[in-house]
């Protein structure tokens, strides 16, 4: 996209490096408990780790897609009312949790 002469690059949200002290989340296994799911927030693709905010059932989680050598392995965050569930999504952001 070009502005004012400029081309800009459309990049997403990168999180924070961890912060001294961060906190290791409990990631599970992807578990089907919802026929759908929408992917309200997400964060770069040019990461190797990729976090989804999901919302699906009323609850929100977060998704993590770690991209390695054999395979990307997807897991996902306990599933939380809307309130505790963006302030996780917001703590992985600004890199209190991993």
């Amino acid at each position: 996209m070009a502005t004012g002469g400029l081309t800009v690059e459309h990049h997403g949200i990168h999180p924070a490096p961890p912060k001294p002290g961060w906190e290791k989340l409990p990631w599970q296994e992807c578990r089907p408990r919802a026929s759908r799911v929408r992917v309200l927030e997400h964060t770069c693709e040019c990461q190797d780790i990729v976090y989804e905010l999901c919302q699906a059932g009323g609850l929100l989680f977060t998704r993590r897609h770690y991209r390695a050598a054999d395979g990307t392995v997807v897991s996902e965050s306990e599933w939380l009312r809307s309130v505790p569930g963006r302030r996780l999504w917001t703590n992985i952001l600004l890199g209190h949790f991993r």
